[in-house]
């Protein structure tokens, strides 16, 4: 396995402790991990060794991971500054500032940048955890996509789709983005995580045979 990407049915599904888990636990059997965010929004940064930013959460994979945090775990940082604009961070050094009326067009041009950090990477370990961003369910923003399937697929990474049963409708989430996203992309989904869950896990067996019946992970 040189590879696994995590991916949510949404935002704060879990997935960045997740991949920090998964992290622990690889390296704990011996194995070489880094973890890896192609796209991160966030104003929650951290400082490399020289000097660059990533989001803060990255830096605290590289920990579980027992690694120094490199600007290649988030090549492309976008900080908010307000409604319709974000500062851009590509390698750890600011490019400057995209409003809504170019994201798409300068996310798209930057997969370059993505894959050649991801490479490095990969190189230089056993195993890569990826992390998504969002969710691929948000077709109207899968054209340029660098984040999700777009980096998924170009980097021909499998992905487990996570949802989180604590905010309610996991099964409609799971098995609704099934429904909505590009067959191709679909095919990059290996399996389902239901996270967040609470008592007793009997209770969700039929929910567990519903969406694997209905979405065919």
């Amino acid at each position: 396995m040189g590879a696994v990407m995590v991916q949510g049915t949404g935002s704060d599904v879990g997935k960045s402790v997740l991949v920090a888990g998964l992290c622990r636990v690889l390296t704990n059997r011996g194995l070489r991990v880094l973890p890896f965010k192609p796209q991160n929004m966030s104003n929650n940064a951290a400082v490399t060794a020289d000097g660059g930013e990533i989001g803060r959460a990255q830096a605290l994979q590289a920990i579980a991971c027992r690694a120094e945090p490199i600007v290649d775990m988030n090549p492309v940082l976008l900080k908010p500054q307000a409604d319709h604009t974000s500062q851009l961070i590509v390698h750890g050094k600011v490019h400057g500032t995209l409003g809504a009326g170019n994201f798409r067009m300068a996310r798209g041009a930057l997969l370059g940048e993505v894959m050649e950090s991801y490479h490095r990477l990969r190189a230089a370990c056993d195993v890569v955890v990826v992390e998504g961003a969002g969710s691929p369910a948000e077709i109207n923003l899968r054209a340029g996509d660098i984040a999700n399937m777009g980096f998924a697929r170009a980097a021909d990474v499998p992905v487990v789709l996570v949802g989180d049963i604590d905010r309610g409708g996991v099964i409609a989430a799971v098995v609704g983005t099934r429904a909505v996203i590009d067959p191709d992309d679909a095919a990059m989904i290996r399996g389902f995580l239901i996270n967040k869950f609470r008592g007793d896990p009997a209770l969700f067996t039929d929910g567990y045979e519903e969406i694997a019946r209905r979405s065919g992970w």
